[in-house]
């Protein structure tokens, strides 16, 4: 007993270390930054795709139709083009860019699951919210894995002279042994995203990305801790969470 509350104070002081730390390097985005370079806005169009489309950090068996989590965490997502547009945020050397984030996930009759995020990054103007809709094609049990299909949306708020949204579809297995639910998917990534018409000579970026990723869930009790590897077109995200739930 003490051994496990070890490792989840570890895991949650990680988590807000990396959140803290990372987030700490990222200014505002200003987009006006660019001068109307469009190669440099479809490289920032890319990256924030990649980085605030939807990660789920859950398995694909779902909590059931009494079931409940509620999550704190980060992403950390490796900018594959930071070097374009790095002036809208002030830095063009920026590794990972952070993304804290709250998410919550509920379970509902039919082997439906619906769930919800939120992020705001500390001393940053990038915010953004979005939230996924779950079907169970299998529920899972002791010889079989659960399957299941996801739908999900994000849409960033916060910063002016920009609009852009997320769609994604994923399809992902996975399979419970103790207290372990390692995980893996698959799925694409759409992103629309918008320059206001006073930026002259920049257009609407339309990114689209497949989108791999695996995971492990553990449960340990109402605790829940999670780790999700995700690769969108040329960017990798490593997510981390702390959780509670039942």
């Amino acid at each position: 007993m003490k051994t496990g509350k070890q490792c989840k104070a570890i895991f949650f002081a990680a988590t807000l270390a990396l959140a803290s730390g990372q987030a700490g390097a990222v200014g505002s985005l200003d987009p006006s930054l660019l001068g109307g370079v469009q190669s440099a806005f479809d490289g920032m169009a890319e990256d924030l795709t990649s980085a605030l489309s939807y990660k789920a950090v859950a398995p694909a068996a779902s909590t059931g139709m009494v079931g409940f989590e509620v999550d704190v965490g980060v992403s950390l997502t490796e900018t594959a083009n930071i070097a374009q547009w790095g002036n809208a945020i002030g830095d063009t050397n920026l590794e990972y860019l952070p993304v804290p984030k709250v998410q919550a996930r509920k379970g509902l009759p039919m082997g439906l699951e619906v769930g919800g995020v939120f992020s705001t990054v500390p001393g940053s103007n990038i915010k953004f919210w979005g939230g996924e809709v779950k079907y169970a094609l299998m529920g899972g049990n002791v010889a079989m894995p659960a399957v299941a299909v996801r739908g999900a949306f994000t849409r960033l708020q916060g910063v002016e002279l920009l609009e852009m949204s997320t769609k994604s579809l994923d399809v992902s297995v996975s399979k419970g042994f103790l207290f372990f639910t390692p995980y893996v998917g698959m799925g694409r990534v759409w992103g629309t995203v918008t320059p206001d018409a006073t930026l002259v000579g920049l257009r609407e970026a339309t990114p689209g990305a497949g989108k791999l990723f695996a995971g492990v869930h553990v449960g340990l009790g109402l605790f829940k801790l999670g780790y999700e590897w995700d690769k969108t077109g040329d960017a990798v995200s490593h997510s981390l969470k702390l959780g509670l739930g039942f």
